[in-house]
């Protein structure tokens, strides 16, 4: 019925969906568990991002709601309201070497996605280069991490800086002996 594993920013967008429409319908989550015949905890675990639920098990829960799959996915919520985010808060959406932790759990309504990313030693976002829409752009608070836009490659460490067209490929890959961190935003989201 439902696949628990890794989070993802979609999974986290499903769920929020999820909360703002129970909500929304007045039930709250133990109601709508019960009008369902499922466990309390599913439905947490789906509107927290941390399981994602089949079709089947989907459609069983919306109709205790009741709201249809289509106009379920075609409903978007408000953005997030939340101004300040605690460490603990951040969103990783990162994996092994590479973290990438996300300021918000959502990017509803969002024009700007912030990351905090940490490059551990032999970090690289891969041999192929990619591009997206948007612009990006960064600053190093330790380490050092070569980036390659384009033709373009530099070493950056402490207090350097990045800005570029997103649409130019691009490749982050640390360097050196300790860990690298890099805060950064992207608009548009890409993640």
């Amino acid at each position: 019925m439902v696949n628990t594993h890794n989070t993802t920013s979609q999974d986290k967008e499903l769920g929020h969906r999820l909360r703002v429409i129970r909500e929304r319908a007045g039930l709250s989550q133990r109601a709508l568990a019960k009008k369902v015949a499922v466990p309390n905890s599913t439905i947490s675990l789906i509107e927290s991002g941390k399981m994602n639920p089949s079709v089947g098990a989907l459609r069983k829960i919306l109709d205790g709601i009741p709201i249809s799959l289509s106009a379920f996915f075609e409903f978007q919520p408000d953005a997030e309201r939340q101004i300040f985010y605690e460490s603990a808060e951040l969103t990783e959406i990162g994996k092994g070497k590479l973290s990438l932790r996300q300021i918000g759990g959502t990017l509803f309504g969002r024009a700007m996605m912030i990351l905090q990313e940490t490059y551990e030693p032999g970090a690289d976002t891969g041999r192929v280069m990619y591009g997206h829409e948007g612009e990006e752009g960064g600053i190093v608070i330790s380490g050092r991490v070569e980036i390659t836009v384009g033709e373009e490659r530099k070493v950056l460490g402490p207090g350097d800086a990045y800005y570029f067209d997103s649409r130019l490929p691009h490749r982050f890959r640390q360097v050196g002996a300790e860990p690298c961190v890099v805060i950064s935003a992207c608009t548009p989201p890409t993640f």
